[in-house]
């Protein structure tokens, strides 16, 4: 590991599910530049675990753990509670954390990859929202997924029900829609304020986001998979790269922009999953 960067000092950074995969990469990365960075991920004991091994990996003492299950609302409101009492500016977010292969319902009550990969950083955003308009320039970053692509659009009755299929894997292309779709349209509710967005897909990774998806598929699914530190280059570019600074709205594949599949330029079904979410959080 590279000493630490200054480039991001006096920076801070939330990055969700920083314990493990992708999001323990892009935490370490942005923490060895030199970027105040909070773990926040739902295991206590992984995610001291991921502190103390990015603390030494970087020689960067300034990072820290945050309690977050992005499944219960409750836990998001306390999540961003604790990080608003410590008054510090907030430049990143990185909304990483997700599932797939699960089935069933959030503590919150919505189909599990939905409420999880969708609503909880839905309502993340929204708390910590004023924080980051007022420490603009600032980015929010949420990775998606190209298998958003393989939905043509989301059936919010659905949403609100468990999963239907074990391996859940409509139900987790119909959650990274969601994704595409929220970054696009915060990043036109946001123009002019400084807080720019970006949604990506990271590469088929081998991470533990597969780790409840049923054998044959799961074995199968590894083959083709890429590493944790070559899927984290895309968040990390869409983060940190200076040349996309004024960029907002777009979503990126292998750190270029892309379009999205036709649902994910949907403006109306943006709009209209703003809306609901928005009542579902409230």
């Amino acid at each position: 590991m590279n000493p630490p960067n200054s480039s991001l000092s006096g920076r801070v950074a939330l990055v969700t599910g920083a314990n493990t995969g992708i999001g323990l990469v892009t935490a370490r990365e942005l923490a060895s530049r030199g970027a105040h960075v909070f773990v926040a991920c739902r295991s206590l004991e992984r995610g001291q675990a991921a502190v103390a091994e990015i603390r030494t990996a970087t020689g960067n003492a300034q990072v820290e753990f945050l309690a977050l299950d992005l499944g219960d609302f409750a836990s998001v409101r306390a999540c961003a509670a604790a990080f608003l009492a410590r008054d510090l500016p907030l430049h990143l977010l990185i909304n990483n954390a997700g599932l797939a292969g699960s089935a069933g319902l959030t503590k919150s009550g919505f189909e599990l990859a939905f409420g999880t990969n969708h609503l909880g950083h839905f309502f993340l955003t929204q708390l910590l929202l004023d924080r980051l308009k007022a420490s603009a320039p600032a980015r929010i970053v949420t990775v998606a997924s190209r298998a958003h692509t393989r939905v043509g659009g989301i059936n919010f009755e659905d949403v609100c029900r468990p999963t239907k299929g074990r391996a859940a894997l409509p139900e987790y292309g119909v959650s990274k829609l969601a994704n595409v779709l929220f970054s696009a349209e915060l990043g036109r509710r946001l123009a002019g304020t400084g807080v720019t967005t970006y949604s990506l897909h990271p590469g088929v990774v081998a991470t533990d986001v597969w780790r409840e998806l049923p054998q044959p598929f799961r074995a199968i699914a590894k083959l083709f998979m890429i590493s944790t530190e070559e899927g984290a280059a895309t968040t990390l570019y869409c983060a940190t790269a200076p040349e996309i600074a004024a960029q907002t709205s777009l979503y990126y594949d292998k750190c270029t922009v892309k379009s999205p599949s036709n649902a994910g330029q949907d403006d109306a079904l943006a709009s209209e999953l703003w809306r609901r979410s928005e009542a579902w959080v409230a």
